[in-house]
C-alpha cells in the first residue's frame, strides 16, 4: 500500500478471495508501526469507499458505521500490530474490495486490498464467466483477452470490469462498459444472454505481467472469472545470429592481424628505398651516380641466427668519369 510519504507499513495477506453465499470469510491485515487508529473500508464495484469500523489504540473490538453499525455478521479484532475482519454468513452483496488503514495525525496508510468474490452455486447453471487461458507473450507484441459471459433472463446493458493483479502491486482496476448488441446474444431455448468482451494489450513490457480477472454486474448480481495469468518474457536471441557474430569477430581479428603484417613488410620496404635516394640526392655535385640496393640473406648462418636477423641494404657506388 502507500500513502503520500512513500512506501506504506500496512499490508494484507491475500488479493483475491472466492467464496460461497452462506460461508465466512476472515481478512487480515498487519500494521509495521503503529498508530492512533485503524480502519477497515468496503468498495463495491464502481462505487466509493464505505469505512466499516475504527479502531482505537486502546480499543480492540472496533467502532463500526452506517450499515455495518449494529450488524452481527461484521466483527473486528485488533491487537499487538495486527488486525481481522471477519464476515459471517456472506451474502452477494459482500462482494466487493476490502482495505485496512491506519492514521496517526494527518498521515493515513492503506493496505494493497483484498477482493472478495461471493458466488451463489444456485445461479452457477444459468450464469457463469469463462476467461482466455493463460500463456507466456513476448515483449513487443500484443494480445487480446477475452471475457465470455452468460447471464440468467433478465435484460439490461452489463457493466464491466477488469482488475490486474501482479505481485509487485496492489490490484489494478480497468473499466469497460458494454452490452452492445454485436457483442450479445440470446439463446431462444433457455432465454439466457451471452456476451463476449475484450481487452486488448498492445506493445507489452514488464509491467504487464499479472493476473487479469474479469467481473460483471448483471440481474443485481457480481460474477467473477477465474483468471488470466499473463507472463511476459523478453525476446529469445536467434543461435544462429550468436553463431554469426562469433565469426564475424574472428574474421575481423584474423584480417586485422593480416593487414598488420602487411603494414609492416610494405613500412620496412619504403624505409629502404627512401634510404637510396636521399644518399643520390645528397652526392649528385660529384657526378651521376647508380646505387642497387641489395637484399643480403644470411644463407650460411644457421635457421635460428637468420630469423632474429633484420635483412640488410647494400648500397653500391659508381662514379662515371667525363670526358
Amino acid at each position: 500500500g502507500l500513502n503520500y510519504l512513500g512506501k506504506s507499513s500496512v499490508h494484507q495477506q491475500r488479493s483475491f478471495m472466492s467464496a460461497e453465499v452462506g460461508s465466512n470469510v476472515t481478512l487480515h491485515c498487519s500494521y509495521g508501526t503503529e498508530a492512533a487508529r485503524y480502519y477497515w473500508y468496503k468498495q463495491s464495484l464502481g462505487q466509493k469507499l464505505q469505512i466499516i469500523s475504527i479502531s482505537y489504540k486502546f480499543d480492540k473490538s472496533g467502532e463500526f458505521h452506517d450499515e455495518f453499525q449494529d450488524n452481527p455478521r461484521f466483527t473486528v479484532k485488533t491487537n499487538d500490530g495486527k488486525s481481522q475482519l471477519n464476515i459471517f454468513h456472506l451474502k452477494p452483496s459482500d462482494t466487493g474490495t476490502y482495505f485496512c488503514a491506519s492514521g496517526i495525525s494527518f498521515v493515513f496508510e492503506f493496505g494493497e486490498g483484498v477482493t472478495v468474490s461471493v458466488k451463489n452455486p444456485v445461479l452457477e447453471n444459468t450464469s457463469w464467466i469463462r476467461q482466455s487461458e493463460s500463456g507466456t507473450v513476448q515483449m513487443g507484441s500484443s494480445v487480446t483477452l477475452n471475457c465470455t459471459v452468460q447471464t440468467g433472463s433478465c435484460g439490461g446493458e452489463h457493466s464491466v470490469y477488469w482488475f490486474r493483479h501482479s505481485g509487485e502491486s496492489h490490484p489494478g482496476l480497468i473499466y469497460t462498459h458494454g452490452g452492445s448488441s454485436d457483442q450479445c446474444g440470446k439463446s431462444p431455448n433457455t432465454q439466457t444472454h451471452t456476451c463476449m468482451y475484450d481487452l486488448p494489450i498492445r506493445n507489452l513490457n514488464k509491467s504487464h505481467a499479472g493476473t487479469y480477472y474479469c467481473a460483471v454486474i448483471s440481474c443485481g448480481q457480481v460474477l467473477f472469472g477465474n483468471g488470466t495469468k499473463l507472463d511476459v518474457e523478453g525476446e529469445a536471441v536467434s543461435l544462429s545470429l550468436v553463431y554469426f557474430l562469433s565469426a564475424a569477430l574472428i574474421f575481423t581479428i584474423i584480417l586485422s592481424v593480416l593487414l598488420a603484417f602487411t603494414l609492416h613488410k610494405m613500412h620496412k620496404r619504403n624505409s629502404c628505398q627512401t634510404s637510396v635516394f636521399s644518399v643520390g640526392e645528397q652526392n649528385s655535385f660529384a657526378g651521376d651516380l647508380h646505387y642497387a640496393a641489395v637484399n643480403v640473406n644470411q644463407l650460411s648462418r644457421p635457421r635460428r641466427h637468420r630469423k632474429s636477423t633484420e635483412s640488410e641494404c647494400v648500397y653500391s657506388a659508381m662514379t662515371h668519369t667525363l670526358n
